[in-house]
């Protein structure tokens, strides 16, 4: 049986003259077994028509925001559906959906969506390798968004390029794929760890490192996709955590320590992606340290080790740790793989300045007892996606 059979799928048609190829598109999804709702734009319609739509899926086609106003069909349509795929998505409604205005009712749909979004963007190559089509793409992947790239090939204006929208089987592919990612870890519990930790000298200074947290986060976020309940200990940070996850605030290595095993105990996956401060000072000072007659040093004293506590007492959870480091990456993460007692470990170098803490971008090593696989370099969001595909895979073969 297909993986569509029985799913629910709402297809945004906008502007453009692939508009057509979504006709195609709605044939298979229909004869796969998915149930369609189809919403299209006012340019959309300029190229096919809604009774093209209607036939094929046999469900109305809708088009306007006030069609149906006593239904609220921006809300009811998205919460109905599993997945929202656009295809096309012409220059326009990416730059709507990245900038999140909503003045019709796919875009407005888009907004109000807690599901899956799959973009599939099909325009001339000079649009899609403009700046500003460049620059919201990459808001929407980091944001989560499934961005189906287009093709190389013959263009409307007689030109070739890229921004052919992608062909039938891929956009298939990809659809089939995001709804089995909703699920997969659906019924499960994941712990995740992510930030700095702030150890405090005296009340306006601190030991801590330039973590944002955001691996961590993203890893949160696309564990929430799959389906999974997240409770998320997360340390001192401006990036804004998913909101469907359990988010304990914490300041210190101690105040993490407790808020992570409160809530361990019996979860599927843990993952301490946290960059715990190591050490903290032996004594916070109640006010202000004066320079004249501050103190020559600091003395420190170690901070509770979340991740070997949580190695010692797993039980069956899927213990993943975090090696942030700047020399023997692989040697020194499998010392810490084997000492404490992990499933898993990620490894990053953090001495490159384009990738680890503080930026956009990393690149991530998987090791485990007897293998490894590297994730490549690329925005943390889609190193979240590779690195749950490989953390599910384990944890299975465990």
């Amino acid at each position: 049986m297909s993986g569509l059979s029985g799913r629910r799928i709402l297809l945004g048609v906008s502007g453009g003259i692939a508009a057509y190829k979504a006709v195609a598109l709605t044939s298979r999804l229909v004869q796969e077994g998915a149930i369609v709702d189809v919403i299209m734009t006012g340019a959309a319609q300029r190229f096919v028509t809604p009774l093209s739509f209607a036939a094929l899926t046999q469900r109305h086609v809708h088009t306007s925001l006030w069609e149906a106003p006593e239904s609220i069909p921006h809300i009811a349509l998205v919460r109905a559906a599993e997945l929202l795929a656009i295809v096309p998505a012409s220059a326009d409604v990416i730059a709507k959906l990245a900038y999140g205005l909503a003045d019709d009712l796919l875009t407005s749909a888009a907004l109000a969506a807690r599901i899956p979004l799959l973009v599939a963007p099909a325009m001339n190559s000079a649009m899609y390798e403009h700046g500003a089509t460049v620059a919201n793409l990459r808001t929407l992947r980091a944001r989560g968004v499934t961005i189906v790239e287009p093709g190389e090939g013959f263009l409307a204006e007689r030109e070739h390029g890229v921004g052919r929208l992608a062909d039938e089987d891929a956009l298939l592919h990809a659809i089939e794929r995001a709804l089995a990612q909703r699920t997969q870890l659906s019924g499960q519990r994941v712990v995740i760890t992510a930030g700095p930790t702030r150890e405090a000298i005296d009340p306006v200074r601190f030991l801590s490192n330039a973590s944002t947290g955001t691996m961590g986060i993203e890893l949160a976020h696309e564990a929430l996709a799959r389906g999974a309940s997240v409770d998320l200990i997360l340390g001192p940070t401006l990036v804004d955590p998913p909101a469907s996850a359990r988010v304990t605030r914490v300041t210190s290595a101690q105040e993490m320590y407790d808020a992570t095993l409160a809530v361990a105990n019996g979860a599927d996956y843990a993952i301490a992606a946290a960059a715990v401060a190591d050490w903290r000072p032996a004594q916070t000072h109640e006010q202000k340290i004066k320079k004249d007659g501050g103190p020559a040093a600091i003395e420190l004293v170690p901070t509770p080790d979340i991740l070997a506590t949580l190695g010692e007492r797993k039980n069956g959870t899927f213990l993943v740790g975090f090696a942030a480091e700047t020399e023997r990456l692989e040697a020194n993460a499998r010392e810490k793989l084997t000492r404490k007692h992990l499933d898993a470990i990620a490894v990053n170098d953090v001495s490159d300045e384009e990738v680890g803490f503080g930026t956009g971008d990393n690149e991530i090593v998987i090791l485990w007892n007897g293998g490894r696989e590297a994730l490549g370099r690329g925005p943390k969001r889609d190193l979240a996606t590779r690195m749950w595909d490989r953390l599910i895979a384990l944890k299975a073969r465990r």
